[in-house]
């Protein structure tokens, strides 16, 4: 009986104790994931097919992602995206990921 009541009592402090492994060790890029701060030479260039194509290879990501002006964006986050603004005259003004 005192061997099923410790265990009963030790077992809500498990759930409070930390592993350690591999979650403690700094996060990797991921493969394909996107890295803004490579593409953000671009910015004051012409969108462009070709620009959007060097804007891709530069941040490593998967899916590019235009937004003109005054457009609406949906919030949804993808890791693997860049996101490319421009204004009126075709200048990109933002780099971002997501």
């Amino acid at each position: 009986m005192r061997l099923i009541f410790a265990a009963m009592t030790a077992l809500p402090l498990a759930a409070c104790a930390t592993t350690s492994g591999a979650d403690d060790l700094p996060a990797a890029r991921a493969e394909g994931s996107c890295n803004a701060a490579a593409a953000q030479g671009h910015i004051g260039h012409t969108a462009s097919q070709g620009m959007g194509a060097a804007i891709l290879k530069d941040s490593g990501a998967q899916s590019l992602r235009w937004g003109p002006p005054e457009s609406a964006w949906t919030m949804d986050y993808r890791p693997d995206r860049v996101n490319v603004r421009y204004d009126r005259d075709m200048k990109i003004t933002e780099v971002t990921c997501g």
